[in-house]
């Protein structure tokens, strides 16, 4: 029963407008029964309103977590899916209830693995036309709400304030997927390199990434650091100086080409 939300939710059964956003109320209803309020507080909610990051996340961002009532993007690029779930792990492990909206290709497995808690974690695969009502209901009963697939859905730059605007209300974080004109930080991946390939043959063991992070508190020119993503054994870890300094090699998709 753990992960019974994660589980039902997950199985994008409904399909008309009624009963995708009857889904995700119920998902509140139920997650509100566990918690025994009208509106669950996780232990994850500290004075300064920030959700906890596994380390070296936190030493990344500037609140040193994701601060309550922002939103964050995450661009489509190649690493985007590792770097959300390591965003999970720790806010979900702390307590915070999270939600998933449009994202039917994110794996339980996978998500369990990076250290994501599936009790603490619901999914609305496909939303459909209804995505904008599944996640403003979604924020009103939250944490963290994943958004993806905005542009197919045809939101529009009113509805991102709209759901901002929720956001903050709500002291909750809003976390978009793809390209999101307004956010106040923006977390990208770029120079990603897996780790563990030789001449061709090997084991992929971890994937390094730069991290590039933009946005208010931050300074114009942005931040960047070097992480593993994944590391072995761990959804995120820092590279050392003598691991900045061997070679890596090419890239999968330059690899596959050669």
């Amino acid at each position: 029963m753990r992960d019974a939300v994660a589980a039902t939710a997950a199985q994008g059964l409904p399909v008309d407008p009624g009963s995708r956003l009857e889904l995700a109320r119920g998902l509140l209803r139920r997650m509100e029964g566990r918690s025994g309020g009208a509106r669950p507080v996780s232990a994850a909610e500290v004075e300064d309103g920030v959700l906890p990051v596994v380390e070296p996340l936190a030493r990344f961002l500037p609140a040193g977590g994701l601060r309550r009532g922002t939103t964050v993007a995450l661009p489509a690029v190649p690493g985007a899916t590792s770097l959300l779930l390591a965003l999970l792990a720790e806010a979900s492990a702390g307590g915070a209830w999270v939600g998933v909206v449009g994202r039917p290709g994110l794996g339980l497995l996978a998500a369990a693995e990076a250290g994501v808690r599936l009790e603490r974690l619901a999914l609305v695969p496909h939303p459909g036309a209804d995505l904008m009502a599944v996640t403003v209901a979604l924020l009103d009963g939250m944490d963290l709400v994943v958004v993806s697939g905005a542009a197919r859905a045809g939101v529009r730059a009113a509805d991102r304030q709209r759901l901002a605007a929720r956001a903050r209300q709500r002291g909750a974080v809003l976390l978009a997927l793809g390209q999101w004109p307004g956010a106040d930080v923006e977390l990208s991946c770029a120079d990603t390199r897996w780790q563990g390939l030789e001449a061709g043959a090997g084991r992929l063991c971890s994937r390094r990434v730069r991290v590039q992070l933009r946005g208010r508190g931050v300074a114009p020119a942005g931040r960047a650091a070097r992480l593993l993503l994944p590391a072995p054994g761990s959804a995120v870890a820092g590279v050392t100086e003598s691991a900045a300094e061997q070679p890596v090699g090419a890239p999968l998709g330059d690899r596959v080409a050669g």
